[in-house]
C-alpha cells in the first residue's frame, strides 16, 4: 500500500548470486585404490606405444595387459588413457596427465625396495648409537673404523652420555644401541638386551712420587685417607661407589669431569682418582697407575645394550661384532 504523502518504497532486490564454491578434495576413503600391477602395465604401454610390446616385456599375455589398463581406467573414473589406433596406441590427454605421476610412484616404490634391500645387506641406512665417555677413548673409535671398512654405506650417528641417560634414550626409541657400564650398579636386564663386551680392571692414578706408585696392586681401603679427584661430589653412581663396600666415604676434594684435567690435578699432588682400563692408555708420564685389588666389589662390566621388544636395525649385529673385536686392543 502506498505511504501517505510519499512515493512507494522500492521493491527489495535479490542478493547477487554468489559464485559456487570449489568442490572440496576427495576424502582419502573416496580416492580409488590403485594396483601397482595396473601402474606397471600403464607405464610399459605408454613407454612403447603398444600393448603387444608391453606384454612381451612384462611376460604377460596381451589380453592380460588390456585387462590391467581397463581396470586402471575404471578406477580413475572411466576416462580413456589411450586411444586405440590401427597400429599401436597413443596417450590421451588424461593419459598424458597421469604418466608423470605413475612414473614418480613407480620410482618411489623402486627406491623403497632398494633401501630395504640395502638395510638387510647392511649396505645402507643409519645406525644411531651412544657411548659413555671412557668407551669413546679407544673402544668406540676402533669399532667405528672396523665397521666402516666393512659397511661403508651405513651412516653412523654417535653421541656421548652417561649410562642412565643413554638407556633412557634407548627406551624412547631415539637410539638403536648404547655402550654402557655397570658403574652406577647392575643394569636392568628386563628392559634391555645386554651384549657383554668386557670386564674392566680399575686403576688408581697417583702422583709419580706417591708412596703407592711402585705397588703391584692396592686395595681401596688403603686409600681411605686420600683426597680424591672425582667427576661428581657424591660417590653414588660413580667408580668411587665401590669405596662404601670397604667401610669408608671418599673425601672428594676436587670435582673435575674431564679426564685430561683429572690427570693434571693428580700430577699436581691434589688428590688421587680411579681410572677404568678403557681410559688407561695415554696417561701423563708424571702420574702412575696402580691396579686396584678389590675382591669384595664386582668388576665394572661394559655392555652394548639394545631395547627389548624392539626390532633392531640390521646394522646393530655387525656393529656389536666390531665392538667385541675392538675390545681386544682397547684394554
Amino acid at each position: 500500500m502506498p505511504q501517505r504523502g510519499g512515493a512507494e518504497p522500492p521493491e527489495p532486490t535479490a542478493p547477487p548470486e554468489q559464485a559456487p564454491l570449489p568442490e572440496p578434495p576427495p576424502e582419502p576413503s573416496e580416492l580409488p585404490e590403485l594396483s601397482t600391477v595396473w601402474l606397471r602395465a600403464f607405464h610399459e604401454v605408454a613407454a612403447h606405444g603398444s600393448f603387444t610390446v608391453a606384454a612381451r616385456r612384462l611376460g604377460w599375455t596381451q589380453s592380460a595387459v588390456s585387462r590391467q589398463i581397463a581396470s586402471l581406467e575404471a578406477a580413475l573414473g572411466g576416462v580413456p588413457l589411450f586411444d586405440r589406433l590401427p597400429r599401436g596406441v597413443r596417450l590421451t590427454a588424461h593419459g598424458r596427465a597421469a604418466l608423470p605421476h605413475v612414473t614418480a610412484a613407480l620410482g618411489r616404490l623402486a627406491l623403497l625396495r632398494r633401501e630395504l634391500r640395502d638395510l638387510d645387506r647392511v649396505a645402507g641406512g643409519r645406525l644411531r648409537f651412544g657411548a659413555f665417555a671412557t668407551a669413546d677413548a679407544a673402544l668406540v673409535p676402533r669399532a667405528i673404523a672396523l665397521f666402516r671398512a666393512r659397511h661403508p654405506g651405513v651412516t653412523l650417528a654417535r653421541e656421548e652420555g652417561l649410562t642412565g641417560p643413554l638407556l633412557a634414550r634407548l627406551t624412547a626409541g631415539e637410539l638403536d644401541l648404547a655402550v654402557v657400564s655397570t658403574t652406577g650398579g647392575p643394569l636392568p636386564e628386563e628392559a634391555y638386551e645386554l651384549h657383554h663386551l668386557l670386564d674392566e680392571t680399575l686403576y688408581v692414578a697417583v702422583p709419580a712420587g706417591h708412596a703407592l706408585a711402585g705397588e703391584p696392586r692396592v686395595g681401596l681401603a688403603r686409600l681411605a685417607d686420600e683426597d680424591w679427584v672425582s667427576g661428581s661430589p657424591e660417590p653414588a653412581g660413580t667408580l668411587l661407589d665401590a669405596a662404601r663396600l670397604h667401610g669408608f666415604r671418599p673425601r672428594v676434594a676436587h670435582v673435575v669431569r674431564e679426564w685430561t684435567a683429572k690427570q693434571g690435578y693428580v700430577a699436581a699432588g691434589l688428590g688421587v682418582t680411579l681410572v677404568p682400563a678403557l681410559a688407561a692408555q695415554g696417561v701423563r708420564p708424571d702420574i702412575a697407575l696402580v691396579p686396584v685389588r678389590d675382591e669384595g666389589a664386582p668388576t665394572r662390566a661394559v655392555y652394548a645394550a639394545t631395547a627389548r621388544g624392539r626390532t633392531a636395525p640390521p646394522a646393530v649385529a655387525p656393529f656389536v661384532t666390531a665392538l667385541r673385536e675392538a675390545c681386544a686392543d682397547a684394554v
